[in-house]
């Protein structure tokens, strides 16, 4: 994304457009903050996901800079005059992971006497979660509810999606993360063949950015870091009460060993349905090869569902999660992907028995289903805190002091 004296900002390489509209948020709240204009991003098109979608074929472009106009100027292209013929190089760099507006005006601002044009290449999680001047919050919020919107493509069949999904009855959104990338990503192999994890493994070296260190599968695992297995999954579904006609939609993309890694879930919940089954191909044909699109059409269809529960707290289930609080603060099962590993070991190893692991299950996720509480601080590990967009308790309610809103006793800051 880049951005310039005139006022400019880039993107990074996310697979959901989820993941982008959140960067893009943060973009635009930097952007108003040092008074630049910014310039429309384009998206990353190099990546493991090989998506050929630019922005405007993801979002409404013209409501997005038209709904900011008298917050920040936003133009579709840099100009031609603060091009490399004209005498200006902009300047390439990442600005500093969860930086406070402090960041940004005395380190970042200054650059732009300078270079007059700033090009971010990379722009995940770069604004702070906490301590942001309220009106900066708001402007987040704004963006991300408000002046981000989803194509008329996208979003005509998204509703059509919901409608045919909603003739069947009330509707559960499992987001299933259990795609090959996010395995290959995270190192998690748990319930792979030997062949399976070893293709992981060397997906995973085949992309530099992702390998970083050896992974022990199931010491990540133990500590809650894995998304849960298909066949994981059923066991929670069923120990938290969803029978057999309970009707799922999958919200995500290729379940890594297909069917058969499917099979335990749809024995278990056999009203399984898929955007695929649901449409005709022709409907779909114009998304296919975009993953970003389709992902698009999985977030409407999440938002809008009766509950919904992520395997895995990425951007994906992040975002749905904060929009549905936003919307009333809709029913979304919040995992302890740690305890739920805990259980699952006791129950199969069979020193708990069903009830008492279906009762311990119910428990744990009694405070974690999505209600109105505020979001938890941890000091100086803000990677390891509650993501502003999964809860942007500025928000969420009026005035300018929240604290009554929220229900007593769920403030949680750690030191």
């Amino acid at each position: 994304m880049s951005a310039h004296r005139e006022g400019s900002l880039p993107s990074s390489p996310p697979p959901l457009a989820p993941a982008k509209s959140l960067k893009i948020c943060d973009m635009v709240t930097i952007a108003r903050l040092l008074n630049l204009t910014l310039v429309v991003p384009e998206l990353d098109k190099a990546s493991f996901w090989a998506d050929p979608s630019n922005f405007e074929d993801i979002f409404d472009v013209g409501h997005f800079i038209n709904s900011l106009r008298d917050e920040v100027r936003i133009i579709k292209r840099l100009p031609k005059r603060f091009g490399l013929r004209y005498g200006y190089q902009p300047l390439v760099m990442p600005p500093v992971s969860w930086s406070n507006e402090q960041y940004y005006l005395q380190q970042i601002l200054p650059l732009f006497d300078k270079h007059k044009v700033i090009h971010f290449n990379r722009t995940d999680a770069r604004l702070a979660n906490n301590g942001i001047p309220l009106e900066l919050q708001r402007l987040r919020c704004r963006v991300n509810f408000q002046a981000l919107k989803f194509t008329r493509e996208i979003e005509e069949l998204g509703n059509k999606l919901i409608r045919v999904i909603q003739q069947k009855g009330p509707y559960l959104a499992l987001h299933l993360r259990y795609e090959m990338d996010m395995l290959a990503f995270s190192g998690c192999t748990h319930g792979c063949t030997a062949n399976e994890a070893e293709e992981l493994r060397q997906l995973r070296y085949a992309f530099p950015w992702w390998r970083e260190k050896e992974i022990v599968s199931e010491e990540k695992r133990a500590h809650g870091l894995c998304p849960l297995t298909p066949e994981e999954t059923a066991l929670i579904l069923q120990a938290l009460g969803f029978d057999k006609e309970t009707q799922i939609y999958i919200a995500s993309g290729e379940i890594y060993g297909s069917e058969r890694r499917l099979a335990a879930l749809r024995a278990a919940f056999p009203r399984i349905v898929k955007k695929e089954m649901l449409l005709d191909p022709d409907d779909l044909r114009q998304f296919q090869n975009h993953s970003s699109q389709m992902a698009a059409l999985d977030f409407l269809v999440s938002v809008a569902s009766d509950i919904f529960i992520p395997t895995y707290d990425g951007n994906m289930a992040r975002v749905v999660e904060g929009h549905r609080r936003y919307l009333g603060f809709k029913k979304t099962f919040q995992l302890d992907r740690r305890r739920l590993v805990e259980l699952l070991d006791l129950h199969q190893n069979k020193t708990l028995s069903w009830d008492e692991f279906s009762v311990a299950v119910r428990l744990a996720h009694e405070k974690r289903m999505g209600q109105p509480t505020q979001r938890m601080v941890i000091a100086n590990k803000p990677k390891e805190e509650e993501y502003f967009y999964a809860n942007p308790q500025e928000c969420l309610c009026e005035g300018k002091d929240c604290a009554d809103f929220f229900v007593p006793g769920n403030t949680t800051t750690f030191q």
